[in-house]
């Protein structure tokens, strides 16, 4: 019972990381119309900054992981405007293959810059709780807590600003939000900076408990997109149910089973809810 309870901490902290990963992923899917293949090394970069801050700045951790957020939320921006928007014309297939593209530039120059080796944050928050036979640190009843927040904040970012009623009534109909004055060129640029900022906080916040490498965002990409189709294409609640689900399975599966089929099992789960509902839990057929 102690070794269940055990992975089931574990699961809800790794889930909460998938569910911030999936549900940048899913704003970005659900305005622009592309799934960003990039994502994952977007979040590379995000945990690479908040390490370079800590370390070689001496940065606070929380400000090192709001700076990062502000950085990605840029680079996002700009990857809209200089790849994305020239594309909103042409075949879905084109930005397809610039977000693979954009896989081998980021991932690429993050190795000539950083080198291959792997990277450990100094220790951070590392004091042990002990619970009902259940030993977790610090930082990881800090991650689960921050994920929590941030999606909250989100949430009532979408729904009380004015940012994030265009952002959602673009989602909704872009033609009627572009007929109604939504200049959703714009709200393309805002969407991609803000979920590439959901990436970057979830690199950060994991970065301390993992190693930080430059393909660190391949295996989060698949799972990312796992994910939200499990969820359900475009479904923001899909998209965070559906990370704690796969963090779980994928802790309890590899306790019980092995950790070598991660990707089996996180593939066979999909496979399951999709052969039930073909949409995903909270997908809507069309």
């Amino acid at each position: 019972m102690d070794l269940f309870l055990q992975q089931v901490i574990n699961g809800i902290m790794v889930g909460s990381v998938y569910s911030l990963v999936a549900l940048g992923l899913t704003i970005i899917y659900g305005i622009l119309g592309v799934p960003n293949f990039a994502h994952g090394s977007l979040y590379m970069l995000g945990a690479y900054f908040s390490f370079l801050l800590v370390t070689a700045g001496g940065v606070n951790y929380w400000l090192a992981i709001i700076i990062s957020m502000a950085a990605l939320t840029v680079i996002g921006m700009v990857i809209e405007r200089i790849v994305f928007r020239p594309l909103v014309n042409a075949p879905h297939l084109n930005s397809f293959i610039a977000a693979i593209g954009l896989i081998y530039v980021i991932d690429n120059v993050a190795l000539i810059v950083w080198g291959p080796d792997f990277k450990r944050f100094p220790p951070l928050y590392d004091q042990l709780y002990h619970f009902l036979g259940v030993t977790i640190t610090l930082h990881r009843i800090i991650i689960v807590i921050t994920a929590v927040v941030l999606i909250v904040l989100l949430e009532l970012f979408i729904k009380k600003t004015t940012i994030g009623s265009a952002i959602e009534a673009t989602a909704q109909d872009r033609v009627g939000a572009r007929l109604s004055g939504i200049n959703v060129t714009r709200v393309d640029m805002w969407t991609l900076g803000l979920g590439t900022s959901l990436a970057a906080a979830a690199g950060a916040l994991i970065g301390p408990i993992l190693l930080v490498y430059p393909a660190m965002g391949g295996a989060v990409t698949l799972k990312a997109f796992v994910i939200i189709i499990l969820g359900g294409m475009g479904s923001i609640p899909g998209a965070i149910l559906g990370g704690f689900i796969l963090g779980l399975i994928e802790s309890i599966g590899g306790a019980y089973l092995t950790t070598n089929y991660h990707e089996v099992l996180a593939f066979g789960l999909l496979v399951t809810v999709l052969a039930i509902k073909p949409t995903g839990l909270f997908g809507k057929a069309h």
